[in-house]
């Protein structure tokens, strides 16, 4: 009975919890900021409208490819911690799955990582090169 205590927290109300956490900080975000756009138009202020606008910071290929590296190497490192946990201590199969999903997402990371750096090679470099000349 505990462990299905334990893995509806984790499977069910941890997501729950994290969606609701995230969509109550954007909310709280956009009421400042209509707060703060009411004021200034109280006070006859011109309002700048890019205000609203979501900005998005656009990452180089280089840097979303190393990205993929380092979750990777999280995932696999994770996945082969709890599989030891499980060969080593408790021979809990909810530690087996969990172990094994992880490894498995960072071996797709991985798999991700090595086909985008030899597909997009000359991507990088090309940005790599305006990125120099920019400077």
């Amino acid at each position: 009975m505990e462990e299905v205590l334990i893995s509806l927290g984790i499977c069910l109300a941890m997501p729950v919890l994290i969606v609701w956490l995230i969509s109550r900080m954007s909310q709280n975000e956009t009421n400042r900021k209509a707060e703060i756009m009411l004021k200034a138009i109280d006070n006859g202020v011109t309002v700048d409208t890019e205000l609203f606008k979501r900005r998005r910071v656009n990452r180089m290929l280089k840097e979303k490819l190393l990205g993929r590296l380092t979750a990777a190497c999280i995932c696999s490192f994770l996945g082969l911690v709890i599989g030891a946990i499980y060969l080593l201590s408790c021979r809990n199969d909810f530690f087996l799955m969990a172990g094994g999903v992880l490894l498995a997402v960072g071996l797709a990371y991985l798999v991700v990582y090595f086909t985008g750096k030899k597909m997009l090679a000359k991507e990088i470099e090309a940005e790599e090169k305006k990125f120099l000349n920019q400077e």
